[in-house]
């Protein structure tokens, strides 16, 4: 029987992206959860004596801007070099052969795979053989998988492939591949890396993401870590999954159908975020907070959003014990529909009655939406990618959204004018 660690995109000192920084947010813990992240591989490498330790891809995020991350990382594995555990890299898009400008040496037990062609490695302690082939430019569109050789008779055969495999959202479709033709391999256990969701796509044979160590942002929530396999007698391979983030993500709800007054929106919010805490068993937990539903309060968030935010924060900072930071507080409601106040119907004919029949048009017919014509191409040009991954120009529900976001503030505005 032997053991191995399966990991992928650590993406080391990636930035954690989209977090607004605020008062009482615990910055300092947040800034190293990617180093902490490898700190946790390595020492459980260690504490279950794995045979070795493989990592599909992506260690790092592109080029160092200077070579600290490099040593850290030099530093971090040495616990493996004392315990005498192989580590096993091979390239990915994001730290391919022609992006890596910087380097280190390695210590002498850890072996990044060719670039150049497949290769293969026998460890002959255990009957096992690790083919693999690194990226040799950041855009690998053909099947890397079909150079690699057939399986070594009598061995535990694992490839090693930074793939998009049949394909997955959000992700580039790099070096393709067929599950037919990984299988065609007759390899015991495909070590993917790539795709930052864990999932287990064959279990005959195991073809296998461990998804990324850390979540660097909204879209990468709940538990993060790498597959702990351990091959018996059979040959067959049992996977467990271990969580080793240190910083989780989530998404939490808020709905506000028939919400009246804004303390009870407040209270439903933090029932929503503690309820968050409770299910997320992490040491840092950051959320996105979405205010949904029709409601009264709707063009109150809308205009006065920065305001109801730092409401919901100073909960966090409140019941979250250091260990909460609320990422963004997102106003998805809308106005209640066939209820209009005595105020609302006089004022039918002024300002704000021509205000809503004109977004009426809009967020009634899809149509009079493509007749906007959105264009974002030159914003998202000049936003930085933080900020540009909010923008969904080619999605008509993130498009109503806007444009119900813009009424709710003209409404608001309106109202206040009327006021004084």
């Amino acid at each position: 029987m032997f053991k191995f660690l399966h990991a992928a995109d650590i993406h080391l000192d990636s930035p954690l992206r989209g977090l607004e920084e605020y008062e009482g947010a615990p910055v300092s813990e947040i800034r190293n959860a990617g180093r902490r992240a490898l700190q946790r591989l390595v020492s459980l490498a260690v504490e279950e004596q794995v045979s070795f330790v493989l990592i599909s891809g992506d260690l790092y995020d592109g080029n160092w801007t200077d070579f600290n991350t490099g040593l850290f990382f030099i530093s971090a594995i040495r616990p493996l070099f004392e315990s005498g555990i192989p580590l096993f890299l091979i390239a990915g898009n994001h730290d391919a052969a022609n992006k890596m400008t910087r380097s280190l040496r390695f210590p002498d037990n850890v072996t990044m795979l060719s670039h150049h062609e497949p290769e293969s490695h026998r460890l002959a302690d255990w009957n096992v053989t690790i083919h693999g082939q690194s990226y040799a430019t950041q855009a690998v569109k053909n099947d890397l998988s079909l150079t690699y050789p057939r399986a070594r008779r009598g061995d535990f055969n694992i490839g090693m492939l930074h793939t998009c495999a049949t394909g997955a959202a959000g992700h580039e479709s790099y070096a393709p591949c067929t599950l037919e033709g990984l299988r065609s391999k007759e390899y015991d256990y495909w070590a993917l890396g790539h795709v930052h969701q864990r999932g287990e796509l064959l279990a005959s044979p195991h073809v296998v993401f461990p998804g990324n160590l850390q979540g660097r942002h909204v879209r990468e929530t709940g538990a993060k870590g790498c597959y702990l396999v351990t091959v018996g007698a059979d040959r067959s391979p049992a996977l467990d999954f271990r969580t080793l983030d240190v910083v989780r993500w989530a998404r939490v709800e808020v709905d506000l159908t028939d919400c009246d007054a804004m303390d009870d929106m407040l209270s439903l919010a933090e029932e929503e975020v503690l309820a968050a805490v409770a299910r997320e068993a992490s040491e840092i937990l950051v959320i996105r907070v979405e205010l949904t539903g029709a409601t009264r309060l709707h063009a109150d968030l809308h205009s006065q959003s920065e305001k109801w935010a730092s409401e919901i924060r100073a909960i966090a900072n409140a019941q979250g014990g250091g260990r909460l930071w609320i990422e963004k507080v997102k106003m998805r409601t809308s106005p209640l529909r066939g209820r209009k106040s005595t105020e609302d119907c006089e004022g039918a004919d002024g300002p704000r009655g021509a205000v809503e029949q004109l977004i009426s048009s809009f967020t009634s017919d899809s149509a009079s939406i493509d007749q906007l014509n959105l264009s974002f191409t030159d914003i998202l040009r000049k936003l930085p990618p933080e900020l540009s991954e909010e923008f969904r120009p080619d999605d008509p529900a993130w498009q109503q959204s806007l444009i119900e976001d813009a009424a709710a503030l003209l409404s608001a505005s309106l109202q206040g004018d009327s006021d004084t």
